[in-house]
């Protein structure tokens, strides 16, 4: 039989998930949604991060992918608690982009406001990008 949903969940997900001890298991389009804009120079993108503050945002540019990590810790003590059902998110997440080798710590711009990290990262120049060399197969 099928059961309705609401936004590809139904309330059979619900229930199965009490069985769990509350755990519930985030798949990567739960977090860190990102949109990247193309401008005439640059790339905007757009990194959806709400609960976490800009302490808990780190970037770093690492052997030519610009990696985005946040981390959220919980500071209560749940044996005190009498909680019922907890949704709240405590952990980390990271996603990285390929920006090239080329590009420096200095050339991309970052903001965090409301909960969405903005980054701007400026597009290569035609003499900054490598050429394509191919290797010949034999055969």
């Amino acid at each position: 039989m099928l059961m309705p949903s609401i936004f590809g969940r139904t309330f059979m997900d619900d229930l199965f998930e009490d069985f769990d001890r509350g755990v519930k298991t985030f798949k990567p389009v739960d977090v860190m949604k990102t949109d990247i804009k193309e401008n005439d120079d640059s790339y905007e993108i757009g990194i959806d991060l709400p609960g976490y503050t800009k302490d808990d945002v780190h970037a770093e540019l690492k052997d030519g992918y610009l990696v985005i990590s946040a981390e959220k810790e919980n500071t209560t003590d749940e044996s005190e608690d009498n909680y019922i059902r907890r949704e709240r998110y405590f952990g980390s997440c990271s996603r990285s982009y390929y920006v090239g080798d080329a590009m420096k710590e200095e050339d991309i711009k970052a903001k965090f406001e409301n909960g969405v990290l903005t980054l701007n990262v400026p597009k290569k120049t035609a003499n900054e990008v490598e050429e394509k060399k191919y290797i010949q197969i034999a055969g």
